[in-house]
């Protein structure tokens, strides 16, 4: 038996309550002070897995894809927004954002964890894209990405293109998806139980808790 509570997250770098939830479960993990007793790693899951490379206006999608009206768009940024700030990550939404194709980013995340910066580029991603308004289906600012953490940009763009990288990433999304994962984020908890949704700190530190618990046994 393992030593070390595993997390898969399940999510996409698009999904503002993934980064939410993601701040949240750190929190839980540093107020615990079992940073050294978790493995996290990263698993992908596309939004919207039919978006055309420009992308769609973010309100528009939003009202598409949801019924959501302006009010509700203006009310449901503002609960994201303070609710990052609470757990310092910055949102910084506008009417020039786009949602955008995140099939690459997800090739690289997966390149990203061999050298143990998964979790680098991830928190990178989300930052560039709703912070910075960065388009992060452009290779131009992915490259930029991947420099920033140090990966290597040439090594890591090149498998963009490969047919085999792609069927795999296709592959490893789907398996979530018929594990019945159909929404994110999604926590998977030593592959055994799940948590659905951006949940409070002191969720996370229960179920975390529990977990060390049996460890100890």
């Amino acid at each position: 038996m393992s030593d070390k509570i595993k997390l898969d997250i399940v999510s996409d770098v698009v999904c503002p309550w993934c980064i939410v939830g993601y701040q949240s479960l750190q929190q839980a993990i540093r107020e615990l002070d079992i940073a050294d007793k978790v493995d996290i790693e990263w698993q992908p899951f596309e939004l919207n897995p039919n978006m055309p490379p420009e992308g769609e206006e973010l309100r528009a999608h939003v009202a598409r894809k949801y019924g959501s009206s302006r009010e509700e768009s203006d009310q449901a940024r503002a609960n994201i927004t303070a609710r990052g700030a609470e757990l310092g990550f910055e949102f910084n939404f506008g009417d020039n954002m786009h949602i955008v194709n995140t099939f690459d980013a997800h090739i690289l995340l997966d390149y990203a964890k061999q050298f143990d910066k998964q979790t680098q580029l991830k928190l990178r991603l989300f930052s560039a894209y709703f912070t910075e308004h960065k388009d992060i289906s452009d290779r131009a600012v992915l490259a930029e990405e991947l420099a920033a953490v140090g990966l290597q940009v040439d090594k890591a763009m090149a498998l963009l293109d490969n047919p085999e990288v792609r069927t795999r990433i296709n592959m490893v999304k789907s398996q979530w998806t018929a594990a019945g994962i159909s929404s994110v984020p999604t926590v998977v908890f030593n592959r055994t139980s799940a948590l659905n949704g951006a949940h409070p700190v002191g969720t996370y530190k229960q179920v975390l808790s529990d977990l060390l618990g049996e460890l100890a046994k």
